[in-house]
């Protein structure tokens, strides 16, 4: 930690650092060292500085790359879209059916949604923790093209609660209970065009440093990991404002 303040010491003056002798830089480093040890209180409010500008500097760089792939994140054709289709506030979320902290967001952003009235959802299939959760997305995309978006948003709704393994018995139980042909989903899976949807979530991650589920778009606002149903509420009503 002192050599860390002197090093911000010796970077905030690099002039006074190159004209130093040896015995000044030695004599210099002791001053600190003794000034710091009388006024700890001086390394932690430096940290505190250093740690806010790092925040704000983060969130500048969430705001450029989320104006930067605006369309991607709002109206790609590939996503579903649901709530209120005119709603004043987009809330996007990229999520995986196997990710546990999904799952516990699932019935919060649904109340949020159908409480507000006034909110448009867009979910982004972004399978990243396995196998499982890749066959899960290709089986909702896959019902989707399909069958169509209310079909979509009742598998979407079966799979975030599904307590097995989405194996394809498993999945032709499911199109089978949901009135659909399974051998039809199952074939429409593995082609190209479900493919490209997934693929095109995962690069637009990539773009915006997504690295796990749930992350929320909410305005110019990123939400890596899951949020009480009362903080969505909250930055919902920011959003607006």
């Amino acid at each position: 930690m002192l050599r860390f303040a002197f090093a911000l010491l010796l970077a905030a003056t690099p002039a006074l650092a190159e004209e130093m002798t040896l015995e000044e830089r030695e004599s210099f480093r002791a001053e600190v060292r003794a000034y710091l040890l009388e006024n700890p209180e001086v390394l932690v409010e430096a940290m505190d500085v250093l740690q806010a500008r790092q925040a704000e500097a983060a969130a500048m760089a969430d705001i450029q790359a989320l104006q930067g792939n605006k369309d991607a994140i709002l109206a790609s054709k590939g996503d579903w879209v649901g709530g209120n289709l005119q709603g004043d506030v987009t809330v996007v979320e990229f999520m995986d059916y196997r990710c546990t902290y999904c799952r516990k967001a699932y019935a919060e952003v649904a109340n949020l949604v159908e409480g507000d009235g006034n909110i448009r959802l867009v979910v982004k299939e972004l399978p990243i923790l396995g196998p499982d959760s890749l066959t899960s997305s290709q089986f909702a995309i896959a019902v989707r093209m399909l069958h169509g978006d209310a079909a979509y948003e009742a598998t979407h709704d079966a799979l975030i609660t599904l307590r097995g393994t989405p194996d394809p018995e498993t999945l032709a139980r499911l199109a089978e209970s949901l009135g659909h042909d399974p051998k039809a989903i199952l074939d429409k899976m593995a082609t190209p065009e479900v493919a490209e949807v997934i693929a095109a979530n995962h690069a637009l991650a990539q773009a915006l440093n997504i690295t796990g589920t749930p992350t929320f778009v909410i305005g110019n606002e990123m939400l890596r990991g899951y949020v009480p149903e009362d903080g969505m509420r909250e930055i919902v009503a920011a959003a607006r404002g």
